[in-house]
Protein backbone atom coordinates (compact mmCIF):
# COMPACT_ATOMS: atom_id res chain seq x y z
CA UNK A 1 0.00 0.00 0.00
CA UNK A 2 1.16 3.53 -0.69
CA UNK A 3 1.27 6.18 2.06
CA UNK A 4 -1.83 7.82 0.57
CA UNK A 5 -3.75 4.52 0.50
CA UNK A 6 -2.90 3.94 4.17
CA UNK A 7 -3.93 7.48 5.13
CA UNK A 8 -7.16 7.04 3.18
CA UNK A 9 -7.98 4.06 5.43
CA UNK A 10 -7.47 6.34 8.45
CA UNK A 11 -9.59 9.09 6.89
CA UNK A 12 -12.39 6.68 5.96
CA UNK A 13 -12.64 5.49 9.57
CA UNK A 14 -12.45 8.97 11.10
CA UNK A 15 -9.10 8.10 12.66
CA UNK A 16 -7.09 11.04 11.26
CA UNK A 17 -7.80 13.83 13.76
CA UNK A 18 -6.76 17.49 13.79
CA UNK A 19 -6.62 19.78 16.83
CA UNK A 20 -4.28 19.99 19.86
CA UNK A 21 -3.35 16.58 21.22
CA UNK A 22 -1.26 15.32 24.12
CA UNK A 23 0.61 12.25 22.88
CA UNK A 24 1.44 9.31 25.16
CA UNK A 25 5.05 10.58 25.11
CA UNK A 26 3.86 13.87 26.65
CA UNK A 27 4.66 15.77 23.47
CA UNK A 28 1.98 17.88 21.76
CA UNK A 29 0.79 17.67 18.16
CA UNK A 30 -1.81 19.14 15.81
CA UNK A 31 -2.42 15.72 14.21
CA UNK A 32 -3.44 12.50 15.93
CA UNK A 33 -3.93 9.08 14.38
CA UNK A 34 -6.45 7.19 16.52
CA UNK A 35 -5.52 3.64 15.55
CA UNK A 36 -8.36 2.21 17.64
CA UNK A 37 -10.80 3.74 15.14
CA UNK A 38 -9.05 2.39 12.06
CA UNK A 39 -8.69 -1.04 13.73
CA UNK A 40 -12.32 -1.36 14.89
CA UNK A 41 -13.15 -2.82 11.49
CA UNK A 42 -11.63 -6.34 11.32
CA UNK A 43 -11.31 -6.31 7.53
CA UNK A 44 -9.46 -2.97 7.60
CA UNK A 45 -7.18 -4.15 10.44
CA UNK A 46 -6.38 -7.33 8.54
CA UNK A 47 -5.75 -5.41 5.30
CA UNK A 48 -3.31 -2.97 6.92
CA UNK A 49 -1.36 -5.59 8.87
CA UNK A 50 -1.23 -7.99 5.94
CA UNK A 51 0.17 -5.18 3.77
CA UNK A 52 2.90 -4.59 6.34
CA UNK A 53 3.66 -8.32 6.69
CA UNK A 54 3.94 -8.68 2.91
CA UNK A 55 6.29 -5.69 2.71
CA UNK A 56 8.82 -7.19 5.15
CA UNK A 57 12.05 -8.48 3.61
CA UNK A 58 11.70 -12.22 2.99
CA UNK A 59 14.80 -13.06 5.05
CA UNK A 60 13.29 -11.37 8.13
CA UNK A 61 9.75 -12.63 7.56
CA UNK A 62 10.94 -16.24 7.32
CA UNK A 63 12.77 -16.06 10.67
CA UNK A 64 9.93 -14.74 12.86
CA UNK A 65 8.79 -17.20 15.52
CA UNK A 66 6.28 -14.93 17.24
CA UNK A 67 4.92 -11.40 17.49
CA UNK A 68 4.92 -9.45 20.76
CA UNK A 69 3.24 -6.08 21.15
CA UNK A 70 2.76 -3.57 23.97
CA UNK A 71 -0.73 -3.15 25.40
CA UNK A 72 -2.96 -1.35 24.92
CA UNK A 73 -2.47 0.12 21.47
CA UNK A 74 -0.48 -2.80 20.10
CA UNK A 75 -2.87 -5.61 21.02
CA UNK A 76 -5.00 -5.60 17.84
CA UNK A 77 -2.12 -4.88 15.44
CA UNK A 78 0.02 -7.50 17.16
CA UNK A 79 -2.73 -10.11 16.80
CA UNK A 80 -3.34 -9.22 13.14
CA UNK A 81 0.38 -9.22 12.37
CA UNK A 82 0.78 -12.63 14.01
CA UNK A 83 -2.12 -13.91 11.93
CA UNK A 84 -0.64 -12.48 8.71
CA UNK A 85 2.70 -14.12 9.51
CA UNK A 86 1.18 -17.43 10.67
CA UNK A 87 2.79 -17.31 14.13
CA UNK A 88 1.67 -16.85 17.74
CA UNK A 89 1.11 -13.36 19.10
CA UNK A 90 1.18 -12.16 22.69
CA UNK A 91 1.37 -8.78 24.42
CA UNK A 92 3.08 -7.08 27.31
CA UNK A 93 1.19 -4.97 29.86
CA UNK A 94 2.21 -2.24 32.24
CA UNK A 95 2.46 -3.39 35.83
CA UNK A 96 3.29 -0.51 38.18
CA UNK A 97 4.53 1.48 35.18
CA UNK A 98 6.76 -1.24 33.69
CA UNK A 99 6.00 -3.67 30.86
CA UNK A 100 5.66 -7.30 31.93
CA UNK A 101 4.28 -10.57 30.62
CA UNK A 102 1.02 -11.64 32.30
CA UNK A 103 -1.91 -13.99 31.59
CA UNK A 104 0.38 -17.02 31.37
CA UNK A 105 2.23 -15.59 28.36
CA UNK A 106 5.77 -16.87 27.87
CA UNK A 107 8.47 -16.34 25.29
CA UNK A 108 10.44 -19.50 24.49
CA UNK A 109 14.16 -19.03 25.14
CA UNK A 110 15.81 -17.73 21.98
CA UNK A 111 12.52 -17.15 20.12
CA UNK A 112 12.94 -14.73 17.23
CA UNK A 113 10.41 -11.98 17.88
CA UNK A 114 8.83 -9.28 15.75
CA UNK A 115 7.74 -6.41 18.03
CA UNK A 116 4.60 -4.73 16.67
CA UNK A 117 3.19 -1.30 17.62
CA UNK A 118 0.30 0.77 16.35
CA UNK A 119 2.07 4.17 16.27
CA UNK A 120 5.67 5.15 17.02
CA UNK A 121 6.43 8.76 17.91
CA UNK A 122 9.61 8.77 20.03
CA UNK A 123 10.03 4.98 20.23
CA UNK A 124 10.02 4.95 24.04
CA UNK A 125 7.22 2.38 24.45
CA UNK A 126 8.70 0.24 21.69
CA UNK A 127 12.15 0.22 23.30
CA UNK A 128 10.57 -0.61 26.68
CA UNK A 129 8.65 -3.49 25.10
CA UNK A 130 11.81 -4.75 23.35
CA UNK A 131 13.67 -4.67 26.68
CA UNK A 132 10.90 -6.75 28.28
CA UNK A 133 10.93 -9.26 25.42
CA UNK A 134 14.69 -9.71 25.74
CA UNK A 135 14.51 -9.96 29.55
CA UNK A 136 12.08 -12.83 29.05
CA UNK A 137 14.29 -14.84 26.68
CA UNK A 138 13.27 -13.50 23.27
CA UNK A 139 15.51 -12.06 20.57
CA UNK A 140 13.89 -9.13 18.77
CA UNK A 141 14.96 -9.39 15.14
CA UNK A 142 12.80 -6.53 13.86
CA UNK A 143 9.95 -4.19 14.76
CA UNK A 144 7.04 -2.68 12.92
CA UNK A 145 4.13 -0.31 13.28
CA UNK A 146 1.25 0.94 11.21
CA UNK A 147 2.50 4.52 11.58
CA UNK A 148 5.92 6.06 12.17
CA UNK A 149 5.18 9.62 13.30
CA UNK A 150 8.91 10.31 13.58
CA UNK A 151 9.42 9.98 9.81
CA UNK A 152 12.39 7.68 10.39
CA UNK A 153 13.96 9.54 13.32
CA UNK A 154 12.94 7.08 16.07
CA UNK A 155 15.70 4.56 16.82
CA UNK A 156 14.31 1.28 18.16
CA UNK A 157 17.68 -0.46 18.19
CA UNK A 158 16.49 -3.10 15.70
CA UNK A 159 15.46 -2.98 12.03
CA UNK A 160 12.16 -1.08 11.93
CA UNK A 161 9.45 -1.39 9.29
CA UNK A 162 6.44 0.95 9.47
CA UNK A 163 3.57 0.75 7.01
CA UNK A 164 3.59 4.55 6.63
CA UNK A 165 6.08 7.24 7.65
CA UNK A 166 4.78 10.70 8.45
CA UNK A 167 6.53 13.96 9.17
CA UNK A 168 4.15 15.32 11.81
CA UNK A 169 5.79 17.84 14.13
CA UNK A 170 5.56 17.15 17.86
CA UNK A 171 6.36 19.83 20.42
CA UNK A 172 7.38 20.08 24.04
CA UNK A 173 4.46 21.54 26.06
CA UNK A 174 6.43 24.74 26.75
CA UNK A 175 7.47 25.18 23.09
CA UNK A 176 4.12 25.24 21.29
CA UNK A 177 3.59 27.36 18.19
CA UNK A 178 1.00 30.12 18.85
CA UNK A 179 -1.74 28.49 16.74
CA UNK A 180 -1.48 25.27 18.79
CA UNK A 181 -1.21 27.08 22.14
CA UNK A 182 -4.52 28.81 21.36
CA UNK A 183 -6.42 25.48 21.23
CA UNK A 184 -7.30 23.45 24.36
CA UNK A 185 -5.29 20.21 24.54
CA UNK A 186 -6.94 16.80 24.74
CA UNK A 187 -5.41 13.38 25.40
CA UNK A 188 -7.10 10.83 23.16
CA UNK A 189 -4.68 7.94 23.79
CA UNK A 190 -4.93 5.21 26.40
CA UNK A 191 -1.87 5.75 28.60
CA UNK A 192 -2.64 7.53 31.83
CA UNK A 193 -6.42 7.54 31.39
CA UNK A 194 -8.56 6.45 34.32
CA UNK A 195 -11.33 3.91 33.73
Amino acid sequence: MTNEEVLNEFRASGALLEGHFILSSGLRSSVYLQCALVLKNPQRAEKLCRALAESLPADIRSQIDMVVSPAMGGVVVGYEMARALGVDGIFTERVEGEFALRRGFEIPEGARVFMMEDVVTTGLSSRECIKTIEANGGKVIAAGSLVDRSNGKADLGVPYFPLVRLDVPAYQPDQLPPELAAIPAIKPGSRGLKA
